[in-house]
């Protein structure tokens, strides 16, 4: 029996991790907190609880085995520096924080090629900053997956995404596996695959993202 939470199910990556997590039989319950409902999808191991990430609620719903975390965003959705790391960092880092308090023990996130908490660049910054505050909670097992650009159909879609990953398959010969675009529902496959890792920190770059 395994129960996981689901954070950021109405993107592109988390969709896809709850499709497959919900046709997964061995999966019983499944948490997707939510700003808005799933509407979309019915099914009585789904708890969708509809919450304030500027404030989340200490409620019994935590309670699962293990987490997985696809929240994120860009500076231009988002619309300044600040309100991108608050949902890149802070939401995440809360969401995290809430889940091992009541018991998870796992923790699975989806971070980004070329995150490094050093970087000169806001978005790779604020990634490697989060996995690394992630990683100082103390989950008996994190694993972080940084896919290279994503491949799939959003809501709203990314401009600069959708360009670079043109571009980048019009040149896949050439460019490195680590830096071409991988299909979200591969990483949802890797998310998953991730809740029987080992304990300890494991990084699971692009191009070992599984087909």
């Amino acid at each position: 029996m395994t129960t996981i939470l689901i954070a950021g199910a109405t993107g592109l990556v988390g969709r896809a991790v709850l499709s497959q997590a919900l046709a997964d039989p061995t999966i019983t319950r499944i948490v997707a907190p939510t700003r808005r409902p799933l509407e979309w999808v019915v099914d009585p191991r789904l708890d969708n609880p509809v919450v304030d990430f500027d404030a989340l609620p200490d409620a019994t719903w935590w309670g699962v085995d293990a987490a997985i975390c696809t929240l994120g965003t860009t500076r231009k959705q988002a619309g300044s520096d600040e309100a991108f790391r608050k949902v890149d960092f802070d939401y995440v880092l809360a969401v995290a924080r809430a889940a091992l308090a009541h018991g998870a023990a796992t923790f699975v996130l989806v971070s980004s090629v070329g995150a490094k908490a050093g970087s000169s660049f806001l978005y790779l910054r604020t990634k490697g900053e989060i996995e690394a505050a992630v990683a100082a909670l103390g989950y008996r097992s994190f694993t972080i997956v940084r896919p290279a650009g994503l491949v799939g159909k959003r809501e709203n879609p990314r401009g600069m995404e959708a360009f670079a990953n043109g571009f980048t398959r019009a040149v896949s010969l050439v460019v490195p596996r680590r830096y071409r675009p991988v299909a979200a529902e591969r990483v949802a496959k890797t998310l998953l695959a991730a809740l029987a890792a080992a304990p300890g920190q494991h990084v699971i770059e692009s191009e070992a993202i599984v087909a």
